[in-house]
């Protein structure tokens, strides 16, 4: 049987994809139009079609499958009830058969905090506070091998949302012009590099315990500065900065990303390397940042 994968045509998703078909595995993605299928047909896995609300469809998939890996999302307000969907289809297929069950979270549900771990009580800002009970009720499924993966901010290959502080506004300073940030630029990231992150879905797939839940983070965990500095570098500017106001954040990205955004975050992510044996051993976000795949 098959691996059934959302979200496969996704950063995070593809790099998910690919590692699956590295090893040699079956997958049959959900993909909602036939470029998007042919894009996974490419990697060889099977592609259908389909939405992440189409309950018959989802709790087919699940039932015939060997297990779900869950990547997809709309990413906007009908983020909650298409997960809430997604998730009682897929259970309705699963419940009882004790197959593997990933399913992404994300780092900001815990809000800040200087070593956030599994056991950080939840403080979620507006944007993600719809994900609490939905996870609830994967933590709690009975006959499925659940696993929630809390990502940090995920980078590599120029693409995530990093690419917001690479593309940045260049204003004028008296120095010269410089590179601005998203608020001051004190606030922390915890990052992951994305093909570090998709080995840890497969660990978790293959490993995890029911009912676990792992902070997938590399443990680098530069402030916002330091990543303007070092694309402030790669753009010309002498690693020039300019900060801003919450209220200019908010106006640039809106007042739910922005918000989250300038959460101040580290955390090591060490249960999934001594529980999985997870190495994540990716280039670091600031020099991605500064000489690698967002410079130039």
């Amino acid at each position: 049987m098959a691996i059934f994968l959302t979200g496969a045509t996704g950063f995070i998703g593809s790099a998910v994809l690919r590692q699956l078909r590295a090893q040699g595995r079956d997958v049959v993605a959900l993909v909602r139009t036939e470029d998007k299928a042919e894009e996974v047909r490419a990697l060889g896995a099977t592609a259908v079609l389909g939405t992440l609300t189409d309950r018959e469809l989802i709790t087919s998939l699940a039932l015939d499958s060997d297990g779900v890996i869950h990547l997809a999302s709309p990413g906007d307000e009908s983020s909650a009830p298409t997960d809430d969907a997604f998730v009682s289809a897929v259970f309705a297929g699963l419940e009882g058969s004790d197959k593997p069950y990933v399913h992404t979270g994300g780092i900001w549900i815990f809000g800040s905090g200087a070593d956030l771990t599994e056991r950080t009580p939840f403080s979620p800002p507006a944007l993600t506070s719809w994900r609490l009970p939905v996870e609830a009720r994967v933590r709690s499924a009975s006959g499925v091998k659940t696993t929630i993966i809390a990502p940090g901010i995920v980078f590599g290959h120029g693409d995530g949302i990093p690419t917001a502080i690479a593309g940045a506004a260049r204003v004028d300073t008296p120095e010269g012009q410089a590179l601005e940030l998203i608020g001051s630029g004190d606030q922390h990231w915890t990052t992951v590099f994305v093909d570090d992150l998709a080995e840890l879905y497969l660990l978790a797939y293959d490993l995890a315990p029911a009912g676990s839940y792992y902070i997938g983070a590399s443990g680098q965990n530069p402030t916002v500065r330091e990543l303007g500095e070092a694309a402030s570098t790669a753009a010309g500017l002498d690693g020039r900065v300019a900060p801003t106001t919450v209220e200019q954040a908010h106006e640039r990205l809106g007042e739910g990303f922005g918000d989250a955004l300038l959460l101040d975050q580290q955390a090591t992510g060490a249960a999934a390397r001594i529980d999985l044996g997870w190495e994540p051993n990716g280039p670091s976000l600031v020099d991605e940042l500064r000489t690698g795949s967002y410079a130039g």
